[in-house]
């Protein structure tokens, strides 16, 4: 996440399809959504060989910090895993033992896609799923922000991800909701440079980017696939209904 800007998208469809496209088209990586779609540990599986194949990362959205959620699918190969609701820096070393081996609590499994099925050593594997691997916190709740340097302190933690949409649900209530949300964002990124570490960020519009990249965003989330389609489908529509429209009052007017 650190670096050069990257460019994904969460994948909410289960199917292989949708990462192959976003490869083709130079996208850096996506987000295959457990929390929020419908996936299993077999469609996650097939999505994440079908990012192999199209050369795009693939990071999944596990349902919580459980350490068998991310152990899944860290054997299934993926890149890394965006965690949701890390509240504390306790949860925040959980997840990271849960996802490394060294100093960590991370199930030793060699014969998995991770371990090229068995091809690679005990200890090149063990080191190179430390290097290989991102371990990224969804920053969504207010006791987040309350402890958000504590959370990125934690060693072993590669990034944090603001979910603003889920902090806009958590300050509901609040007199000015969007200043609030504003506000949290800009503690979490301030803490985020001040601990190196980057952030990632789903951005509204062009405008918003911009912002967010000043700010020190690095990892921009574009939208889903599912919103991908529906904008297209709309624009589509609206782009042939109104060409039909028009033929159809020309025809009655001749």
């Amino acid at each position: 996440m650190a670096g050069e800007p990257l460019f994904g998208t969460f994948l909410k469809v289960p199917a292989t399809m949708p990462a192959e496209i976003m490869g083709g088209l130079g996208y850096d990586f996506v987000v295959v959504d457990e929390e929020h779609a419908p996936f299993n540990r077999e469609t996650t599986d097939r999505i994440i060989l079908a990012c192999r194949a199209a050369s795009i990362a693939s990071v999944v959205r596990v349902q919580s910090a459980d350490p068998a959620s991310i152990l899944s699918v860290l054997d299934c190969g993926a890149d890394g895993v965006l965690v949701p609701h890390v509240t504390d820096a306790d949860t925040a070393r959980a997840l990271v033992a849960a996802g490394r081996y060294r100093g960590g609590k991370r199930g030793f499994a060699p014969t998995t896609r991770a371990g090229d099925f068995g091809r690679a050593g005990q200890a090149e594997h063990m080191a190179s799923e430390d290097e290989r691997v991102t371990i990224i916190a969804m920053i969504e709740d207010h006791q987040a922000i309350e402890n958000i340097d504590a959370i990125l302190a934690v060693d072993g933690l590669d990034g944090v991800f603001i979910g603003r949409g889920d902090l806009a649900a958590a300050y509901e209530g609040a007199d000015d909701v969007a200043e609030q949300v504003r506000e949290a964002t800009s503690l979490v990124q301030a803490a985020a440079r001040r601990a190196g570490r980057p952030v990632a960020i789903l951005p509204g519009s062009p405008e918003d980017a911009e912002i967010q990249a000043k700010a020190g965003s690095t990892a921009f989330i574009l939208s889903s696939d599912q919103g991908f389609l529906r904008s297209a489908a709309m624009q589509a529509h609206a782009r042939m209904s109104d060409a039909v429209i028009r033929a159809k009052k020309e025809v009655t007017n001749v």
